[in-house]
């Protein structure tokens, strides 16, 4: 079943509010159940600043 328009555009926003106050796109996944994919998707959409990928531990490539 599809959900309408205004339940989704609510999710893109509350999304975004928690990517862009630190939540990781695999915590986002773990907390709504919706795949990687999709929550990268709607971030996107939504115009969230996208962060680098990694954690305090990443380095770039050499």
């Amino acid at each position: 079943m599809k959900k309408n328009s205004k339940t989704r555009d609510q999710l893109v926003n509350e999304l975004r509010s928690a990517y862009e106050s630190g939540a990781s796109i695999r915590n986002l996944v773990a907390t709504t159940g919706h795949s990687y994919g999709s929550i990268h998707s709607m971030l996107r959409e939504s115009g969230a600043a996208m962060r680098s990928r990694g954690g305090p531990n990443h380095r770039g490539r050499k």
